[in-house]
């Protein structure tokens, strides 16, 4: 039996990246999934590979009425949803003086209102069903700061402030909400970081990013399946006691970045 045989998600962002390696996993474990995202056509592809335990949806995350959709239909396929994943995620990349209110506020909205407004929406189902697991997906960035990513940053060290203050009022009605905190994990976000300041310097923008050379786990980078698997213990009951917690899949990034490569020499006697 799957760990999370009998469970129902809604997982956001799902179409690709993370959100695809999280809804795959979760059926692998005997979920049944409700694919969520704006990219319908590849939502709904994503969803058929997937077989009968897994419905398309689209989802505008910081719309009511579009959540409210998108739970009515997965109580339609499924049942109640007892599992939302708060994965769907945008990213701009430039300085902070470059950044229109716009911009700021449309990363705002999606990284932050959206958890915000889905837990809402989300919520009277859980109850119904007896209980349930939100996970909302933060970054190493919920930790520590990035240049030329200050609204993201702060969208993420927002869904963290969140994620406390909903654990303290929810879980008195047996719903667990937890955050994850990935290193890179999302390739739809990292992909288009990358792409972005590829064009700029191509442009002849003189651009020369520090700060990323090897971890402490050497040259190994975070993988999509990496991110789901840790995704999948806090949706599942084996994490029936985590509770308001940060769970970091970074390499040990965050553990800090001075370390010895190697054993320092032996003092003189």
């Amino acid at each position: 039996m799957g760990r999370l045989e009998g469970k129902v998600a809604l997982v956001t962002g799902a179409a690709r990246g993370t959100g695809a390696a999280i809804a795959e996993l979760f059926v692998e474990e005997g979920a049944h999934v409700c694919i969520a995202d704006i990219l319908e056509d590849r939502g709904a592809e994503q969803a058929a590979a997937l077989g009968p335990r897994a419905c398309f949806q689209p989802l505008d995350v910081r719309e009511p009425a579009s959540w409210a959709s998108a739970l009515e239909a997965t109580r339609v396929h499924f049942g109640p949803a007892n599992v939302l994943v708060n994965n769907a995620a945008i990213l701009d990349v430039r300085p902070i003086a470059e950044f229109s209110p716009e911009v700021a506020r449309n990363i705002l909205d999606v990284n932050l209102v959206g958890p915000m407004i889905g837990t809402q929406a989300v919520v009277p189902g859980m109850v119904e069903a007896g209980g349930g697991s939100i996970v909302n997906m933060g970054s190493i960035d919920a930790m520590e700061g990035m240049g030329w990513v200050a609204p993201y940053a702060a969208s993420k060290f927002g869904l963290r402030g969140f994620t406390k203050s909903a654990a303290l009022e929810l879980g008195q009605k047996g719903i667990r909400v937890n955050l994850v905190c990935p290193a890179g994990g999302n390739q739809a976000l990292t992909q288009g970081f990358a792409q972005n300041l590829m064009k700029r310097r191509e442009a002849g923008e003189f651009i020369e990013l520090r700060g990323l050379e090897g971890g402490i786990l050497g040259d190994r980078r975070a993988k999509p399946r990496d991110i789901a698997q840790m995704v999948l213990f806090l949706a599942s009951d084996d994490a029936a006691y985590c509770h308001g917690g940060e769970y970091m899949v970074d390499g040990g990034h965050t553990a800090g970045h001075i370390w010895f490569a190697t054993e320092p020499p032996e003092r003189p006697a």
